[in-house]
């Protein structure tokens, strides 16, 4: 009997030390079968210098995957599975220069169940780009304002970096993204705009995944860059240059119909859809003859064109054209308006015989979603609710209501 017991114990012994001889084995390996499944982590465990914009990838063979846990300093890696459960893949880049963790198990045919783990750290690159967005933490806006972002280095791949671009709504949005090389304050500018202006009271979360990203050949991301704002009541202003009047309509209501004075010949204001970028109270204006301090004072462009207090062309408003540019009100009008405005209220303006120039201020909304769209590296638009955005094609939304295209023309030199 003796030698039987040697031979159960000698079997016993080349169980525990064999891998993949009983359910539940875990290793460190990669791609090997245990039990008739195959399981694979890339990045493999022990590399130094893992890609970040590739992200992880499991894959499972002759089985289905049960779980991944992949994580960084503690943080959690999001991802998804595919259908059949045989592919599991991070959802955006990993951070650069980090270290990280991977657990997957897998399930055969036959009820076996495997785990593996890898430990690797992604590259320290030596070139990054960062990203700065104009909007203000929880700050409110008016319903034609973009999203903003300003890169510190040209983009060459830019449908990497959109895709790594996560726009949140508390409502139903759609919009696309539009690149901007002559935007002047960046190398590059990229922007978000609603097809139509963005719903009243909108809570928009957004989230640029831009760690780990290759912008450009060897050029990365180092951050994910994180931001929180409020579309405010809907505030717009047609400005008639023709028949000295402008109209403001608030939450879809006329709410006024004031006189003004615009541009005057040789300075007229310039026909647009614009937006309003900033206010003060007062404003240095500065001009030929002039350097007044312009109360009730709200830019729409960078050349210096302002809705304000002009108390000195009362007598002219709603009559004749005597400003260098901008839209003169009387001063109870200008103060109204002032309390009112917030940055990315649309000012349309019609009837001039100059038109807008494109970039001379926030004049995403000059474009028609047509020309908007084409701007974008994907030409597709976004579809954006409270669970996140996603990428559609165009042919998948209901026709659009065109807006009037205002064309470019000459600079206009507008002042008080």
């Amino acid at each position: 009997m003796r030698p039987v017991r040697m031979e159960l114990a000698v079997c016993a012994l080349l169980t525990l030390l064999v891998a993949g001889c009983s359910a539940g084995a875990s290793s460190s390996g990669n791609g090997a079968a245990e039990g008739g499944v195959r399981l694979s982590i890339t990045p493999p465990a022990g590399r130094s210098d893992a890609r970040p914009d590739r992200g992880i990838t499991v894959r499972a063979g002759e089985g289905k995957i049960g779980e991944v846990v992949a994580s960084t300093e503690g943080e959690r890696v999001p991802g998804k599975l595919n259908a059949a459960r045989t592919v599991w893949h991070s959802a955006w880049a990993l951070n650069v220069s980090s270290r990280y963790t991977v657990t997957a198990t897998a399930t055969g045919q036959s009820g076996d169940r495997i785990t593996r783990t890898s430990r690797f750290r992604t590259l320290k690159p030596t070139r990054t780009f960062t990203t700065q967005i104009i909007e203000g933490y929880k700050q409110t806006y008016g319903v034609g304002m973009p999203i903003i972002l300003y890169f510190s280095r040209p983009i060459t791949n830019r449908t990497a970096v959109e895709r790594a671009l996560e726009v949140r709504t508390s409502k139903r949005v759609v919009g696309a993204w539009h690149w901007d090389e002559q935007c002047g304050v960046a190398p590059v500018c990229l922007y978000f705009r609603p097809r139509h202006y963005w719903p009243a009271h909108t809570r928009v979360s957004f989230t640029a995944h831009l760690n780990g990203v290759e912008a450009a050949p060897g050029v990365y991301g180092h951050h994910t860059l994180t931001q929180q704002f409020a579309i405010g009541s809907p505030l717009t202003v047609t400005v008639n240059t023709a028949d000295h009047h402008m109209e403001v309509h608030r939450n879809g209501k006329l709410f006024a119909r004031w006189p003004i004075s615009t541009g005057k010949p040789g300075d007229e204001t310039p026909n647009g859809t614009y937006l309003t970028i900033e206010k003060a109270n007062p404003v240095d204006m500065v001009g030929p003859g002039y350097n007044i301090e312009v109360p009730w004072s709200v830019r729409f462009t960078w050349s210096g064109d302002y809705l304000h207090d002009a108390y000195w062309s009362v007598g002219d408003q709603g009559f004749t054209n005597v400003s260098h540019g901008c839209v003169n009100m009387s001063p109870e009008n200008a103060e109204t308006f002032y309390e009112m405005a917030v940055p990315g209220d649309p000012v349309q303006v019609v009837g001039s015989p100059r038109a807008g120039v494109w970039d001379n201020g926030w004049t995403m909304w000059f474009l028609s979603w047509k020309h908007w769209l084409h701007g974008s590296a994907l030409h597709e638009p976004v579809l954006a609710g409270p669970s996140g955005s996603t990428f559609v094609k165009p042919s998948s939304l209901a026709p659009h209501r065109p807006r009037p295209e205002h064309g470019n023309g000459p600079r206009s030199a507008g002042s008080a």
